[in-house]
């Protein structure tokens, strides 16, 4: 397939902060005594508003805000272990050296999305999308077609490469390709997917013109 522009999803696609991510929700959990597989089987690829929200049905809106922040100050101060993944750094690079615009679009606030990028030495993105920028995150289509509207390209000349249901639900919906890396098997829209990837070592990208790029799945 081709595409002009690509929208990367930074947690579980560019970064590993699987642990820092489930310390912080495990330990808010831990207070409200919600089992922690509630609250991970819940909790990925979605904005934390959303989780909070979710787990605390019925409770104000001034309370729900209060636990946002304070899980936010925590998850931006944890960055312990988290580490680029395979493959990441070297696409992204490559991406630059060949002008091939690109965005990373995550759920994560302001401080958090920027502590675990800074904490991986990651290349910065010219767009970055982050959930203070969209009124309705993942599964919804607003995020990458944000996203694809700041690259300055149609949606349908972007791909998004995302590890987790919501994300590719929302891709799918702005109408992008969509690569899905370690998804699990059985998450909605995945038969609908143009990759379905266990690395981002598997994408194989080459510019063939400028600004056109041809994009395969490399088999191990």
């Amino acid at each position: 397939m081709q595409c002009k522009g690509f929208l990367f999803d930074l947690d579980g696609t560019l970064v590993d902060s699987l642990p820092a991510v489930e310390r912080a929700w495990c330990s808010w959990g831990d207070r409200f005594a919600i089992p922690h597989k509630d609250i991970l089987d819940f909790i990925h690829g979605k904005q934390a508003i959303t989780s909070l929200r979710h787990f605390m049905a019925g409770a104000s809106e001034e309370d729900i805000q209060r636990e946002f922040y304070a899980l936010e100050a925590l998850e931006a101060s944890d960055t312990t272990g988290i580490t680029a993944l395979p493959g990441a750094i070297a696409l992204l690079n490559y991406l630059d050296a060949n002008q091939i615009p690109w965005a990373i679009v995550t759920s994560g606030s302001v401080p958090v999305a920027s502590a675990r990028h800074s904490a991986t030495g990651l290349p910065t993105p010219k767009v970055f999308v982050t959930a203070e920028q969209v009124s309705k995150g993942k599964p919804e289509p607003d995020p990458y077609l944000l996203g694809a509207k700041l690259l300055g390209l149609p949606a349908s000349e972007c791909l998004v490469v995302e590890d987790a249901a919501a994300g590719v639900l929302s891709g799918l919906a702005a109408g992008c390709h969509v690569a899905a890396v370690n998804v699990p098997g059985d998450a909605p829209g995945l038969d609908r997917v143009d990759f379905c990837l266990t690395s981002l070592e598997q994408l194989v990208v080459e510019v063939v013109a400028p600004g056109k790029v041809v994009l395969k799945q490399r088999e191990y």
